[in-house]
């Protein structure tokens, strides 16, 4: 891997756990020499990734919407900054420049940004992994929501397991180096056979 998509969050959160855990993933990244893509902001766990990566000599892109950087959150230290005009050109640039996908914890913007990506990876538009960094057990509930889909017959387990989830960012850099893209499509029939073959059939 080249470059990681890091999404995380504008805000902080209230405990010191979640920006020690981006400073923390940004320190392995760049000790291993592998860049950082980003939302370019300067603000929360984004500032506190970014930052963390720059001091240990790492390279980190950002991406941004203009009206962001009018709102004046765009960090101007980084190794290279892409503005843009809106944010689906920002998911699409940071998805192109990236080779895996990490969410820290976050808000409903991380959540966005993850589950479109995964979605991609499930529609076999990329071939890339997507992992969560679980945090205090962040995204625990997360996790048995995609469980619960599971077992309703919403989403395939070969589809679940597109979500990589580890607690420490070493294991789940390892997880996400090993992954291999699934086979086979997304469509199934209420009792879970493949609608597929069936229409084939």
């Amino acid at each position: 891997m080249r470059a990681v998509c890091v999404f995380c969050g504008s805000n902080p959160g209230r405990r010191p756990e979640y920006l020690a855990g981006a400073a923390g993933l940004a320190r392995l990244l760049a000790g291993r020499g592998i860049g950082i893509v980003y939302g370019g902001a300067h603000v929360g766990t984004m500032g506190a990734l970014a930052d963390a990566a720059l001091a240990a000599g790492g390279e980190v892109t950002g991406v941004i919407p203009r009206h962001l950087v009018e709102a004046e959150v765009a960090h101007e230290g980084l190794s290279k900054l892409h503005v843009v005009s809106s944010m689906h050109d920002r998911k699409a640039l940071m998805a192109q420049l990236s080779d895996a996908f990490i969410a820290l914890p976050g808000g409903l913007g991380t959540l966005e940004e993850f589950a479109e990506v995964t979605t991609w990876s499930q529609l076999g538009l990329h071939a890339k992994p997507t992992g969560l960094l679980n945090l205090l057990g962040y995204f625990d509930d997360l996790l048995r929501f995609l469980d619960h889909g599971v077992a309703e017959r919403f989403i395939r387990p070969t589809h679940r397991d597109l979500v990589i989830c580890q607690p420490e960012p070493a294991a789940l850099l390892a997880a996400l180096e090993e992954w291999q893209a699934p086979a086979g499509h997304k469509w199934m029939d209420a009792d879970g056979s493949d609608l597929a073959v069936r229409r084939r059939s």
